[in-house]
């Protein structure tokens, strides 16, 4: 065995801590373990399992009942990709068609009062047929 910093193998035994045998370089008085864990966290296939699901539209919480991963984690994911990304460039023209997407906005005014039991189409076309606007 030599110690992982000098490369000396001048070393002895320093006591265990969680039932892991410490040593220490005589050489340069660093203290390391022989045998480290290797490291946590989930494999590179994983996370690109999770990556795929989710740009097939899938959700983050989907995702995490379907993996056993949880959202946040998945979360991070995307914004660590998203920040590899390269920054879109800006566009010189504007484009002549627009597209929406499930997009729903209300236009005018909610003064108006309701009556009970009859639904707001009904009432805008029973006021213009009353006041004349609809009768030719």
């Amino acid at each position: 065995m030599q110690c992982p910093y000098c490369e000396s193998t001048e070393i002895r035994k320093n006591g265990k801590w969680r039932g892991k045998q410490n040593h220490i370089c005589n050489n340069c008085e660093r203290q390391f373990i022989d045998v480290y864990d290797p490291p946590k966290g989930y494999s590179e296939k994983l996370k690109q399992e999770c990556l795929k699901m989710y740009l097939n539209g899938i959700g983050f919480r989907g995702i995490e009942q379907v993996k056993g991963v949880h959202h946040t984690t998945i979360i991070s994911w995307v914004k660590q990709i998203g920040e590899k990304l390269p920054d879109v460039p800006e566009e010189d023209a504007i484009p002549e068609v627009g597209e929406l997407d499930e997009l729903e906005t209300f236009i005018g005014s909610k003064s108006e009062k309701l009556r009970a039991g009859v639904p707001p189409v009904e009432q805008t076309f029973q006021d213009k047929t009353k006041s004349g606007c609809g009768q030719q």
